[in-house]
């Protein structure tokens, strides 16, 4: 007969990395999905990123699938990245790792520790979701960040303890205290890292071919210097920014145009006195000796990240997740620099690096703060 020791023990926890890995399988639909514009519902099953083969269920067991297939499609035998593994695996070992954390043994504190357990399991979710989709395509949907503010709302109005209170309002109140702090902290930040590197300057030894213009169809248009593309929103990214291009020849849509300098704004151009707006415009091109780039310093998409973030945790999982994002991307970007040789301008998502800020709270904060209040005698 099942003991209730067991049961507690062994037979929940193993529930819980069971569940940690199923909503791993459906992060990897998220994570696909959600950026490029897809319906996480339709359609209903995962497919194929290749060949679109829709995959039955029994090919499509979290992680036992990707291991009995070897890492290939069933279908077309094309490789299926091992990342897919990676999240249901990792999702299943927080799970795990949380439930044997933060709920107690049957008795006192059980079902409020199960709230909290929930509540982060979801929290989790979603930063393993905003890690990987960071990764690809630097940015962290909406969905993932105001969505998961207000879940953070709910979830502290039902589970008080998670802000380490009795009473549901107080709760609320830290909960929108956490994430005022952290929106306007980053915010912050953004502001005066448009002022120091809002932009950069490259120089060419001779006039070097450049061109703006939409590769196919309705693709987004791309802007190449010298050979090397980057698309048009990961130059413009405010209303205004400008990017100054330096010409010794410029064609637009094939009509020559006689001047030094043209100016390239998120709506059109300036040539000369004269402005023309983009949609009238279908290819740009010429030859060039500067141009003065816009970048940002960070994405606002950080900003409500880290806002969520205080709302699950509080206004000190702030402080700390942004040092340690802080620490994590100057060792990284500096690896980058010394090891791989890669340029400075190469672009680095922060969102990953406050993901583990928070996590590193989530388990070891109130260690972390009273190790830290010890040290300074208080």
């Amino acid at each position: 007969m099942l003991s209730f020791e067991t049961f507690f023990q062994l037979i929940l926890p193993t529930t819980a990395l069971i569940i940690g890995a199923c909503v791993g399988s459906f992060l990897n639909v998220v994570i696909y999905r959600v950026p490029i514009g897809l319906s996480v519902n339709e359609p209903k099953r995962s497919f194929c990123p290749s060949c679109k083969y829709d995959i039955p269920w029994y090919q499509n067991l979290p992680m036992i699938s990707w291991l009995a297939l070897h890492g290939r499609c069933a279908s077309c035998a094309k490789p299926i990245a091992a990342r897919y593994f990676g999240v249901e695996l990792i999702t299943a070992i927080l799970f795990y790792v949380i439930w044997r954390v933060f709920v107690p043994p049957y008795g006192t504190g059980f079902g409020m520790g199960v709230g909290v357990a929930i509540a982060y399991w979801i929290f989790s979710a979603l930063l393993i979701a905003a890690i990987f989709i960071d990764i690809d395509h630097f940015i962290i949907p909406d969905s993932i960040t105001l969505g998961g503010l207000v879940v953070a709302w709910i979830a502290v109005l039902l589970v008080p303890d998670l802000m380490g209170e009795v009473t549901r309002l107080k709760a609320l109140w830290l909960s929108v205290v956490g994430a005022a702090t952290g929106y306007g902290l980053l915010w912050t930040v953004v502001q005066f890292g448009k002022l120091a590197f809002g932009r950069t300057k490259q120089h060419f030894d001779k006039a070097v071919e450049w061109s703006i213009g939409q590769e196919e169809g309705d693709d987004e248009p791309m802007i190449t210097f010298d050979g090397e593309a980057q698309p048009w929103t990961d130059v413009f990214y405010r209303a205004t920014d400008r990017m100054i291009i330096d010409v010794t020849e410029l064609r637009i849509n094939g009509e020559n145009h006689d001047v030094d300098q043209l100016v390239v704004r998120h709506d059109g151009f300036v040539v000369g006195d004269k402005e023309i707006a983009l949609e009238d415009v279908l290819h740009v091109e010429g030859k060039c000796v500067k141009v003065v780039i816009p970048r940002e310093a960070m994405g606002f998409g950080d900003v409500k990240f880290i806002a969520m973030i205080g709302a699950f945790l509080g206004w000190k999982a702030v402080l700390l997740s942004v040092f340690v994002a802080s620490i994590l991307g100057a060792i990284l970007g500096l690896t980058q620099k010394l090891v791989l040789r890669d340029s400075w301008s190469q672009p680095l998502p922060f969102g990953p690096y406050l993901a583990v800020g928070a996590f590193v709270w989530m388990f070891y904060g109130e260690t972390i703060l009273a190790w830290y209040l010890q040290g300074i005698g208080m």
